[in-house]
């Protein structure tokens, strides 16, 4: 009776670790999922088709210090060039709020310059992923909201992946090549990135966007931000996203230039 009672257990505690482990190993398999799309997500090289809907909204803007607002629409569409290379676009379609800047003048809202990025990169890369192509800028914003230039220039992406940390950096340099507007166009933008994953498609992250108006006096020159965010992966249904929310503080900034930036993003991701 005690053999048949030992056996009975045995196979009782054999039966609830095998159901158990089957709800663990979706369970594995999700989280497994969800650390590999944040590590896609924190690519700009993933060949991965996204459409990111990333909301700045910048505080002490112009001489009237009031409040402006930048939901930039960025879909990111790879192409497989040939059997060695990919070619990765990154359209940015700015949606401008745009306070009062002189005492008489009026807010203004609507779409700004738009601009198109290119990159080619190898389909095989080494520790280091790098893509390099051009950089257009097209004159398509409203009246106070574009710079009514066309411009054009290089830029650079690379990074490196080292377990849980994903770093590297964008960078290009845009100039006037034609247009009606009045003021020339010399602009470097340059966005280091560093992201800490934690387990389930958590992370920690930092992407200041630098620039440097290379036409303005030496003073009034750059643009520095400082600061962390915080993201993770989640579903809406079956679509994965990848939520974010970062706080930047502009240590370095021309006269007029916001203080403070409150960034909020929504990257809806379809993988192949």
């Amino acid at each position: 009776m005690e053999m048949h009672f030992t056996r009975l257990i045995s196979y009782l505690l054999t039966l609830g670790l095998g159901v158990i482990l089957a709800g663990v190993k979706p369970v594995l398999a999700e989280e497994n999922g969800a650390a590999d799309l944040a590590k896609a997500a924190q690519n700009p090289l993933a060949s991965m088709i996204s459409l990111p809907f990333q909301n700045n909204t910048n505080t002490n803007v112009g001489p009237l210090d009031g409040t402006q607002n930048i939901l930039n629409i960025q879909p990111v569409w790879p192409v497989s060039w040939n059997e060695d290379w990919n070619f990765i676009t990154r359209t940015i379609v700015p949606v401008v709020s745009q306070p009062a800047l002189t005492a008489d003048g009026s807010h203004t809202s609507g779409i700004g310059d738009i601009t198109f990025t290119g990159f080619f990169s190898p389909k095989e890369s080494g520790k280091w992923i790098w893509g390099i192509g051009p950089a257009v800028l097209l004159p398509t914003g409203g009246t106070g909201l574009s710079t009514d230039k066309w411009g054009l220039g290089p830029s650079l992406v690379t990074l490196t992946m080292d377990g849980s940390w994903v770093y590297g950096a964008l960078v290009s340099n845009v100039w006037s090549v034609s247009g009606s507007g009045t003021s020339d166009i010399n602009l470097l933008t340059l966005q280091p990135f560093i992201n800490y994953n934690l387990p389930g498609g958590r992370y920690f992250t930092s992407a200041p966007v630098l620039n440097a108006n290379w036409e303005a006096d030496s003073d009034e020159r750059w643009t520095v931000p400082l600061g962390l965010g915080y993201g993770k992966i989640f579903k809406l249904g079956n679509a994965p996203v990848n939520g974010q929310v970062s706080l930047y503080r502009n240590v370095t900034r021309p006269t007029d230039g916001p203080d403070w930036q409150l960034r909020v993003q929504l990257q809806f991701m379809f993988p192949r």
